[in-house]
């Protein structure tokens, strides 16, 4: 194989990879939303422990306890529908990495195991703001982005 024909084999790969971009990013959208949104339904089934979680055990900063309860909750449970619809993405995944930015700062004993998660949620929650909706999303029909 000569290098023009690897480099055309490269390109053809290439190209190919392109149209798998878009149906990539709603998976991720989605797999990403169902997390936070589980959470925040846990949260919101059990307000009592919640707000006894974020008064004892977690240390968000900045906020009072109800009032982070409050903010993290709503969060985990608006910003990932918005995700999910591709509406506001950027807006939305940005949002959910500050929360999981948060959780990871305000969980004193966090295991290295729940440590990777987060950071792997962290990850594609940037390349989400980095990439958008993409083209099956309602930013891209209602041109937002």
């Amino acid at each position: 194989m000569t290098l023009l024909e690897a480099r055309l084999l490269h390109n053809r790969i290439l190209d190919f990879s392109h149209y798998l971009l878009s149906p990539a990013n709603v998976l991720v959208r989605i797999y990403i939303a169902g997390i936070f949104f589980k959470s925040g339904l846990t949260k919101l089934r059990d307000w009592e422990s919640t707000l006894m979680l974020f008064e004892y055990e977690y240390e968000v900063p900045l906020l009072s306890p109800a009032a982070a309860a409050w903010s993290g909750t709503l969060g985990e449970l608006i910003l990932p529908v918005l995700l999910a619809l591709g509406l506001f993405t950027r807006l939305s995944a940005l949002g959910l990495f500050v929360v999981n930015y948060v959780a990871v700062l305000s969980l004193v004993d966090i295991s290295p195991a729940a440590l990777n998660q987060h950071v792997l949620w962290g990850s594609l929650l940037v390349m989400l703001v980095l990439l958008g909706g993409e083209r099956f999303s309602l930013d891209r029909k209602l041109k937002i982005s």
